[in-house]
């Protein structure tokens, strides 16, 4: 079962505002790659039209119902950040998940958190008929894969 993964990027020139600085919606776009780069570590996709997704409990959809950051220090153009994600919180029919974006990852005197991020997701079935979304359990699938942060490593 994982509760945390991590993913290297770089700050592409499309990221970036005119100042060179990584802008801040840019940031929910690298927290959901984070998220995918995640579920595809442990066998799952969040698209039902993968090869072999039906196995991996890919019948349901993952909508947001909430998404926010925080941010401390600008990432720039060029730079390489660390995205890590911590399952903060698993429910009947949703996921919490915590990110931090890491700035300067190799240097262990220097690495500091430049933002930080959540997103809670939705496990949802669709009804063709009705073209509606309607909340489910969370697959057995998923669920025997995640599991949730040890207390202490998302602060309060």
């Amino acid at each position: 079962m994982a509760h945390r993964f991590l993913l290297r990027r770089r700050v592409e020139f499309a990221d970036t505002d005119v100042a060179g600085i990584m802008h801040f919606s840019n940031f929910f776009r690298f927290m959901e790659v984070t998220e995918h780069a995640f579920y595809r570590s442990l066998g799952l996709s969040v698209h039902p039209f993968v090869h072999g997704a039906e196995a991996a409990g890919s019948e349901v959809g993952w909508p947001r119902v909430h998404a926010s950051a925080d941010y401390r220090l600008p990432l720039h153009f060029e730079e390489e950040v660390e995205i890590e994600i911590l399952v903060e919180e698993l429910r009947t029919k949703s996921v919490q998940y915590f990110f931090r974006f890491w700035k300067y990852p190799d240097s262990p005197d220097d690495r500091v958190v430049a933002a930080t991020g959540r997103f809670t997701t939705v496990s949802v079935s669709f009804d063709a008929e009705t073209r509606r979304m309607k909340a489910v359990a969370i697959p057995g699938e998923w669920r025997e894969k995640l599991s949730v942060a040890p207390e202490g490593l998302i602060p309060a």
